[in-house]
């Protein structure tokens, strides 16, 4: 039998042998860092190994897609090719945008069928719907409908459904506001959000604020500064107005179990120094 005092013991020493590998430390403190690759829109449509290489080496192990269509694939190439190209500078496409054609507004399915079966080959842990067009943004409570008819097939499929947000969400319908419809007349237990949260900002909200009344809702982030002076451009995180340290502090209230940095425009240098900029901040000043 093992005494009280040697359980102690052999305790205190395997904490300091975690302790005395870095590596292994890093891993359990620090969450992994994605970016989601429209940032790099420009890059990758031209060269997808190379930009995926550089993302690699810019320090990301997350990525989320964007841009796949029954067409078109991801930028020419297969899902199949593609979760190669990751696997070989091991990136893990946690998350991908899915347009879905005109599912959220009719309810064919068959590019949503079509970017389930892309979703798993990539072995994604969400789908997530980046986009409501203008003319359907006054009937948000379809839009959920047709969220919670989507997420029964994504779980039946071993994915969850995720709903990406801008700042046309937060106008309001006759006193109430397309997100908050969408918070409420979706199921909690099947549809999950990716809260942006520069244009929750942008939109004049507060995240703080829907953490704590939708406490664990918010599984995924989009991390994108505002520029100080013109709130219409991005920058790079830590060189805006946006106070992610305080947000950060929240992330458990929120839900959040992964984010990506985006940068959509106002690269400085260019795009690549970009977001190994934002990768060093994040890493250094908010994990």
């Amino acid at each position: 039998m093992i005494s009280r005092r040697t359980f102690v013991i052999n305790s205190g020493l395997a904490t300091a042998a975690v302790l005395a590998m870095p590596s292994l430390a890093f891993t359990m403190n620090k969450k992994e860092i994605g970016l989601q690759l429209y940032t790099l829109r420009d890059e990758i449509s031209k060269d997808v190994k190379s930009t995926l290489q550089k993302v690699a080496a810019a320090g990301y192990t997350n990525i989320e897609t964007y841009g796949f269509s029954i067409k078109d694939q991801f930028w020419g190439i297969s899902p199949t090719a593609l979760k190669k190209i990751l696997d070989e500078n091991q990136l893990k496409a946690v998350s991908g945008h899915y347009n879905l054609g005109s599912f959220l507004y009719d309810g064919n399915t068959t590019e949503l069928i079509a970017a389930i079966e892309a979703a798993k080959v990539l072995k994604s842990e969400y789908l997530t719907i980046p986009w409501v067009d203008e003319p359907f943004r006054k009937d948000f409570k379809t839009i959920a409908s047709r969220l919670n008819e989507a997420a029964k097939m994504c779980k039946a499929s071993g994915l969850k459904l995720a709903y990406h947000n801008h700042d046309f969400e937060f106008q309001e319908h006759d006193g109430i506001t397309g997100y908050e419809i969408l918070l409420k007349e979706t199921d909690k237990d099947l549809v999950y959000f990716e809260l942006d949260l520069y244009w929750v900002v942008r939109s004049g909200n507060d995240p703080l604020k829907l953490f704590k009344e939708n406490p664990g809702r918010f599984k995924m982030w989009h991390v994108k500064d505002m520029n100080k002076l013109n709130q219409a451009l991005n920058t790079e995180v830590g060189s805006g107005s946006i106070d992610f340290k305080t947000i950060f502090k929240e992330a458990k209230q929120s839900g959040m179990k992964h984010f990506f940095v985006e940068q959509e425009n106002n690269y400085n240098p260019n795009s690549f120094e970009s977001i190994k900029n934002s990768y060093d901040f994040i890493s250094k000043e908010l994990l």
